[in-house]
């Protein structure tokens, strides 16, 4: 099962909207065939290995990261071609919750008489696919935090230029996050101050990430590098009640979505998460500023946090901190699951998001 989990993790940002799935035959104690879902859209990873098995499916074994699928989505269902195949038993770590499938996929096989067993692994599968298990589970995304600082802990100077705290191998990693995102949130303070893109560059681009703006007052400019780039990705402008018309219609115009939200806090986040989980977006990944970076934690929204910390050092009299400097516990957040990595001279830490401290003075969640 472990290495059925391992195949399952070579579809990472390819396969999003659909969970992430291994699977392996087995036969006469050797491993006959292996597949995995390799892209949204191409064959399941049950379908892959009993291609690849030919007629050494019949009587084998499948181990499986996730039950088989019973019903007709971009594919067949899997659970009727393993029947068709002739497999005498299957394996899997945990159900799908999938209202789709959720219990129909092992029903099926267990009414044709093949032998399953549920539960190998659960936990390690379940942690594997927790961004699709949550928008299934909750109607909400997966909230992904990034944010990169300096030595003095900072993410920016405080007059705005432009500033590159990280070097190249960090910034790889950075747009190999936003390539295998969904969405990419920024605050309107970031557009202002860096005119960016929020393109994925210098990596393979897997998704076609939406890019949002929580703007509340529609300050987005119109001639801006985002709003003149809206054929490489579709662009949302979050906007609030105190935003004018006039300015909506002339984001519209230049082409972006214009998303009318009223919730701050909590709600504001719950709000725009459903509506982006409602278009299919699994992993949402927010870049900042700090105080929306600061907002996600402190209203309990972050999932999984990613801070590139560097050795440069921004100076000045008055630079941007990030959401706690470099102490991500400062505010309360602890992470599980901490892996650290070197990327020449800058440090890359990452986890999950496990607790976090109250917060008595938490900002609004779509600061103008």
């Amino acid at each position: 099962m472990r290495r059925a989990l391992a195949l399952a993790e070579r579809g990472r940002g390819r396969v999003e909207p659909n969970p992430m799935v291994g699977a392996l035959l087995v036969k006469d104690g050797k491993v006959v065939a292996e597949g995995w879902h390799g892209a949204f859209g191409a064959p399941h990873a049950e379908i892959e290995a009993i291609r690849t098995a030919g007629e050494a499916a019949r009587g084998a074994m499948l181990v499986v990261s996730l039950e088989p699928c019973a019903h007709q989505g971009k594919t067949p269902p899997c659970a009727g071609a393993l029947v068709q195949a002739g497999v005498s038993s299957v394996v899997a770590a945990h159900l799908d919750p999938d209202p789709r499938v959720s219990g129909r996929g092992v029903a099926l096989l267990r009414r044709t008489g093949i032998d399953v067993r549920m539960g190998v692994c659960g936990e390690e599968a379940r942690e594997l696919n927790a961004p699709y298990l949550k928008r299934i589970e909750t109607g909400r995304p997966w909230w992904i935090a990034k944010w990169a600082l300096s030595r003095d802990g900072a993410i920016a100077s405080r007059g705005g230029r432009p500033l590159s705290i990280t070097g190249a191998a960090a910034k790889r990693e950075a747009h190999a996050l936003r390539g295998r995102s969904d969405a990419v949130v920024v605050g309107i303070g970031t557009v202002l101050a860096d005119d960016p893109l929020l393109t994925c560059r210098e990596s393979e681009r897997l998704r076609v990430a939406r890019r949002v703006v929580l703007d509340g007052k529609a300050r987005t400019p119109p001639g801006g590098r985002l709003l003149r780039s809206v054929s490489e990705g579709p662009v949302w402008i979050v906007t609030g009640p105190e935003a004018l018309e006039g300015r909506k219609t002339l984001l519209r115009a230049a082409g972006a979505v214009v998303v009318e939200q009223p919730g701050a806090g909590r709600r504001g986040w719950d709000d725009l998460g459903a509506r982006l989980a409602a278009e299919g977006c699994t992993n949402i990944l927010v870049e900042g500023g700090g105080s929306v970076l600061r907002d996600l934690f402190e209203h309990g929204a972050a999932d999984e946090a990613h801070l590139f910390l560097s050795t440069s050092v921004v100076g000045g009299k008055d630079p941007l901190p990030g959401p706690w400097g470099t102490d991500v516990t400062a505010g309360g957040v602890r992470l599980r699951g901490v892996r650290i990595s070197r990327l020449d001279d800058d440090l890359w830490i990452r986890g999950r998001v496990e607790a976090r401290r109250a917060s008595a003075s938490a900002s609004a969640a779509h600061p103008s």
